[in-house]
């Protein structure tokens, strides 16, 4: 029994299975160009554009997509 609250009972806790599915704060600099676009996105689908930018990636990272760079 927890002592600081005695109302909790852990004992038969378990581990959460979904943890690893769980959202990591960062920090990111992004240009304001590409945060104005997500903004309007959001503002018409309702989505946060935090969301929509984390979706956006997590297609990406989904679909193994690479950017096609060129340095010239």
């Amino acid at each position: 029994m927890n002592d600081l609250w005695p109302e909790y009972d852990f004992t038969h806790a378990q581990p959460n299975p979904y943890s690893k599915r769980l959202k990591k704060q960062i920090t990111i600099r992004l240009d304001v160009d590409s945060i104005d676009y997500f903004k309007t996105l959001a503002q018409r689908t309702g989505i946060p554009y935090q969301s929509l930018i984390n979706l956006y990636l997590a297609d990406c990272a989904a679909h193994q997509r690479e950017l096609a760079l060129s340095w010239s």
